[in-house]
């Protein structure tokens, strides 16, 4: 049978893969604004508690087990955990950790949650390294930065073919940021990159799985890999993101180049990033809120909702449309589930996406009551709720922005008693507030020993 040949692709698009390695290597520390800065504490302080509050998960177990079978050696240290491993496996498993209970960061414009697949490497190899926290969190920056332009440059289209698009950035991401910290110049960054983008990781079919929190510790791992084999000489494609065949144009119809070239250096999208007060997808925020406003509202109790109907983008039903979860994983996938909880607890915390609360009778009760329907006219970001009681009121809220969201941000006192609700029970109340001082304060610390010796 004969072939088509014929690949629809720019021939000619700009050289983006040695413009993200030189700006990797070569924009200067503390290159950008206080409120980038700012926001590139409150990520890794952030961060660092979704890491440490599921650090005993049977996600992580399972999988910590695995790699022990590995015989690593003690090279860098698990987050909530006395164990240490070598710098790949601590990258792939505070990765994992960091995204088991969905409460990560999010930057909006993509979906992406960036800390994950960055941060997991640029700790595992700083505390290898003995690096200042001046130097993790320009890495952290510069790796969310590149992560995030690559993004953009390709959603929605590349989200909507089924790739995870937080491992499908994320490990060049941690190339850009492992690249930096190892002091290799451009062109060894390039391979860097060029390495990474032949190891892209994340099938959203894995959403509700174990595996969907592998792809951010995955990708933390692939590119501090491809960092090291760079810097040892090993090469790639010099166009292995831009080429016709390269990993961008492969991955999505939509190349957006601009998105990579304009404002680099200048406009940041860690500026951008957001911090979830709810532990599950996030595109169900919307819905939580307005649950909890109604409930906090008017003072409902389970047994005062007749119905609740919530009319939602088309994307919402899409990931998070599963009507009858029976463990906690695929519940954090649940629009039903999360206006259940929203609705009983004024808050959906990851206690109320255990397995115990999923199958808890009152629950299941009233997630049966809820019905979600689309409106592509409701913005991916928003909800319409209308909830009719037993005592024949009709009740409505429209949330055009969720807390948490860019409009509306949680503010440090929230993000720190999130960080105490994940961090307290597995280090101690007095141990997780020196971890959320030392995160919050990162940048000044000379060394990440006290950081470390808080955080395990």
């Amino acid at each position: 049978m004969a072939r088509n040949n014929t690949v629809k692709a720019d021939a000619h698009a700009p050289a983006v893969t040695a413009l993200l390695a030189n700006f990797a290597v070569n924009h200067p520390s503390r290159g950008w604004d206080d409120a980038v800065e700012r926001e590139a504490h409150r990520t890794f302080a952030n961060w660092v508690g979704c890491a440490i509050g599921p650090s005993h998960h049977e996600t992580v177990e399972a999988a910590l087990t695995a790699v022990q079978e590995l015989q690593p050696s003690a090279q860098a240290s698990l987050l909530g955990r006395p164990e240490k491993v070598d710098i790949a496996s601590a990258a792939l498993l505070n990765g994992i950790s960091s995204h088991t209970w969905d409460f990560d960061d999010t930057h909006l414009k993509t979906i992406i949650h960036p800390a994950g697949p960055v941060a997991s490497a640029v700790l595992a190899l700083g505390e290898h390294l003995n690096i200042a926290g001046r130097e993790l969190i320009d890495a952290l920056v510069i790796g969310i930065e590149v992560s995030c332009r690559v993004g953009n440059a390709i959603y929605p289209d590349h989200y909507d073919r089924g790739w995870h698009i937080t491992g499908t950035t994320g490990m060049l991401g941690s190339a850009a940021a492992c690249s930096r910290l190892l002091g290799l110049d451009a062109a060894r960054t390039q391979m860097a990159l060029g390495i990474a983008a032949s190891q892209p990781i994340g099938l959203r079919e894995q959403f509700g799985t174990m595996t969907k929190p592998f792809h951010p510790g995955g990708a933390a791992r692939v590119g501090l890999m491809s960092a090291l084999m760079a810097k040892h000489g090993y090469t790639a494609s010099q166009r292995a993101l831009e080429a016709p065949r390269g990993l961008l144009q492969v991955f999505s119809d939509k190349t957006d180049w601009r998105e990579i070239s304009e404002g680099l250096g200048e406009r940041w999208e860690a500026a951008l990033n957001t911090y979830k007060p709810f532990a599950c997808g996030i595109v169900i925020h919307p819905a939580i809120d307005g649950c909890v406003q109604l409930r906090n509202a008017h003072g409902l109790k389970a047994e005062d909702v007749a119905k609740l109907t919530v009319k939602v983008h088309s994307l919402v039903l899409e990931l998070t449309g599963k009507k009858t979860p029976t463990d906690g994983l695929q519940s954090k996938f649940s629009v039903y589930h999360s206006c259940a909880v929203g609705l009983i607890f004024g808050q959906a915390g990851e206690h109320e996406y255990t397995d115990e609360v999923v199958n808890r009778p009152d629950v299941l009760a009233l997630r049966a009551k809820v019905e979600a329907i689309v409106d592509d006219r409701i913005d991916e970001a928003a909800a319409d709720l209308t909830l009719h009681t037993t005592d024949g009121r009709e009740l409505h809220v429209f949330v055009e922005h969720a807390i948490g969201s860019v409009e509306k941000p949680m503010s440090n006192a929230q993000l720190r008693a999130k960080f105490t609700g994940q961090a307290d029970p597995v280090l101690g109340a007095d141990k997780a507030a020196l971890a959320w001082a030392l995160a919050l304060d990162i940048a000044q610390q000379p060394d990440l020993h006290a950081f470390i010796d808080a955080a395990t």
